[in-house]
Formats: C-alpha cells, sequence, structure tokens
C-alpha cells in the first residue's frame, strides 16, 4: 500500500512541477503515473552506476555533480516517453530539483501516515 500511494503522490507531484515550471510538459495524469514509474526505475537501476562511475568528479566537485546525475535521470525518462517533455537539460536540472524536493515533502508524509 505504502508503495501505492507514494508512486501516485510521485506522480501528482510530476504535475505541480509541469505547472510550476513551464520547461517540463506532462500532457495526462496517466503519462506522469507512468514518467514516475520510469524515473523511479531509472533511479534505482542506472543512478547507482553512475554515481560510481562518476564518483571522482563527484568527490571534486563536493557532491554537486549529484544535482547533474538527478537531471540526466529526468531527462532520460522524458526521452523515453510519450506525454512527458522536457525542453533541455537546464530544464531538466531545475525540474529535477523541484520534484526532488516534492520527493522530500513526500517520503517525510507517507513515514508519518504509515507510522507504526
Amino acid at each position: 500500500m505504502k508503495l501505492i500511494v507514494k508512486w501516485l503522490l510521485s506522480a501528482a507531484a510530476l504535475l505541480a512541477v509541469a505547472y510550476l515550471y513551464h520547461g517540463v510538459e506532462v500532457k495526462t495524469f496517466g503519462a506522469a503515473l507512468t514518467a514516475a514509474f520510469v524515473i523511479g526505475l531509472f533511479n534505482m537501476i542506472l543512478r547507482p552506476v553512475l554515481v560510481l562511475l562518476t564518483l571522482p568528479v563527484t568527490v571534486i566537485t563536493l557532491g554537486l555533480f549529484l544535482f547533474v546525475i538527478n537531471a540526466l535521470m529526468f531527462w532520460s525518462a522524458a526521452g523515453v516517453l510519450q506525454g512527458f517533455y522536457v525542453r533541455d537539460f537546464g530544464a531538466a536540472l531545475l525540474g529535477s530539483l523541484i520534484y526532488s524536493a516534492f520527493g522530500i515533502v513526500i517520503d517525510s508524509a507517507i513515514e508519518r501516515l504509515f507510522l507504526k
């Protein structure tokens, strides 16, 4: 149940990002659900590999390169999906920052909601 609630809220967060920032477009709630799933999948599978491969750059930039990796995951998801569009890399960077901020709020709310 917790996973489904997080998925639905993440899709709503994507719609909120598209509403707040015009560099990101989401056509429908179904597209937002698919995009939230694909972003989560990319973050689970590709992100750890990219973090490991770019570890020297991440250390040199004091972790700021992780923002670039997040933007790449966001932009890549838009590249493989219909109904989810990100204008360019700058839009992906800002969109992923806003989406991450919503993600922090969602994680906090879910932890309080499903507190045992």
